[in-house]
């Protein structure tokens, strides 16, 4: 198993990861020269924030495989919204080169769990607890994903009360945890995750906007603020 991804988020630095709008290989071109060290692709999964509609791997594999071909750090991708699809494409992914997947909990077939060809970032929803959260130790994942926004809370400034739960969860686990910005998250706010002992944010299309310049920016931004 390559662990470029979690060795990425055990380094005290913030990890930046790029979660694209679409599988366009311009997009990802944009997010790997504007500082980018991790890409997030898609397949068969609505996603609610982009508002894209995400195929099966075949259907998305050309894209996919460029996208791959031009990774300049580790790439994974969301295997799906429902279990049956996640397992049905699970080998084309591994086979593909992918180095991480990425799922809800509540749609990971115990294949995934199983595997040792790739690393798992697992997501909770705002529905788990702590008492779940703190499990996760033990059933083989790698990296957990706090995906703990309400819908009709997207797009909404970050607030003391997210901070609060995001130090519950890191303080809940061992396991390196991810923020996607659900939230408005701004780039001067990363030091606030930072000292809750988030590992890596996960810039989506609520921050970054869905075309290359517009994440060329978010991006460039995002990474000037890490490297302070």
């Amino acid at each position: 198993m390559n662990n470029r991804f979690v060795k990425l988020l055990q380094d005290p630095k913030m990890t930046l990861i790029m979660s694209l709008p679409s599988n366009d290989p311009v997009l990802a071109r944009a997010a790997w020269q504007n500082g980018a060290d991790v890409l997030k692709v898609h397949i068969n999964v609505e996603h609610r924030a982009s508002k894209t509609t995400f195929y099966n791997f075949e259907r998305e594999k050309d894209q996919l495989n460029i996208i791959l071909a031009e990774a300049k750090g580790p790439c994974g991708i969301v295997l799906g919204g429902d279990v049956q699809s996640a397992r049905n494409d699970f080998k084309h992914v591994v086979q593909a080169g992918f180095e991480f997947v990425s799922l809800y909990a509540h749609h990971t077939p115990i294949i995934v769990l199983q595997s040792e060809s790739l690393s798992k970032m697992i997501a909770i929803d705002y529905s788990y607890t702590l008492d779940d959260i703190k499990a996760f130790n033990s059933i083989g994942i790698d990296v957990l994903e706090a995906s703990i926004v309400e819908p009709q809370a997207y797009g909404q400034p970050l607030t003391a009360k997210d901070l609060l739960r995001y130090h519950n969860i890191c303080c809940g686990t061992d396991i390196p945890v991810v923020v996607p910005t659900q939230k408005a998250i701004l780039p001067e706010e990363v030091s606030a995750l930072c000292q809750c002992g988030v590992a890596g944010i996960m810039l989506g299309a609520v921050v970054t906007g869905k075309t290359a310049d517009s994440i060329a920016r978010s991006v460039a931004e995002f990474r000037n603020q890490i490297d302070k």
